[in-house]
């Protein structure tokens, strides 16, 4: 090969190291966002996991509370006669 050919060569792997570089970068960047975003979900599924239990613990609770209401509605009404 001339020299002419080899210069084209030499110009075309600069040209694809010069794109290659910021792509590379932004990989980077990316895989930094993926793991971040992996950690968030896992605390999202771990709070939805207890909003589930505390929910479940609430609501015999709530009845309770509506038990305790209809029972004191009866009481105050036997004393109102």
């Amino acid at each position: 090969m001339t020299w002419i050919a080899w210069g084209l060569v030499l110009l075309g792997l600069v040209v694809l190291v010069l794109a290659v570089l910021p792509v590379i970068g932004r990989l980077g960047r990316l895989r930094r966002a993926a793991l971040k975003m992996q950690r968030q979900q896992a605390r999202v599924e771990s709070l939805q996991s207890a909003a589930l239990t505390l929910q479940e613990r609430v609501e015999p609770l709530l009845e309770q509370v509506e038990t305790a209401q209809r029972q004191l509605a009866a009481i105050q009404a036997k004393r109102g006669r």
